[in-house]
């Protein structure tokens, strides 16, 4: 029995081989993933601003107002748990709500001009922190690594067609 020629670079790789290469990518993204987490817990605990609420934040500043089921499925996380995260980062003020003239009772999170504030300076500083990091990457490796990874969060994409998203973010 022969091996198969490898796949030139610029070819798709049949399905054995491309699960084995995914499975190195999965290997690298959860250690990543639960390192930026915790530095990012760290630098933001001065702050009160939890992986969670900082979640919140960004979408809000990225998207504008949205309701709690919305920011709950562009992070694949739960209802409830948004509506925590929510509910904390109302108690500092960052957010607040208003009516929602497509649907009663899912009111929009608005971020406030004081939450607006502290995601600008987290993002500063963590876009600080990147930049530190060493690496000669290129435009084009970057471009590919989020294809990739885009074409992962699709391929999943009917994982949350089965429920809210996805229980508790510690299990990620």
């Amino acid at each position: 029995m022969t091996d198969s020629p490898r796949p030139a670079p610029t070819d798709p790789l049949p399905p054995e081989r491309l699960a084995d290469r995914l499975m190195e990518v999965f290997a690298l993204v959860g250690p990543l993933y639960r390192r930026v987490q915790r530095k990012i817990e760290q630098d933001n605990a001065a702050r009160g601003v939890s992986v969670g609420v900082r979640a919140v934040l960004d979408l809000l500043y990225t998207h504008g107002d949205l309701t709690v089921p919305q920011l709950g499925r562009l992070q694949s996380l739960s209802r409830q748990f948004v509506q925590r995260m929510t509910n904390e980062a109302a108690t500092h003020d960052w957010v607040t709500t208003t009516p929602n003239p497509a649907h009663q009772r899912s009111p929009l999170i608005h971020l406030t001009p004081a939450g607006r504030a502290t995601i600008e300076s987290i993002t500063t500083r963590e876009k600080a922190m990147l930049a530190e990091l060493p690496g000669d990457l290129t435009d084009a490796e970057i471009d590919a690594c989020l294809r990739v990874l885009g074409r992962l969060v699709d391929g999943f994409a009917e994982v949350e067609q089965g429920g809210e998203g996805g229980g508790s973010p510690a299990a990620r």
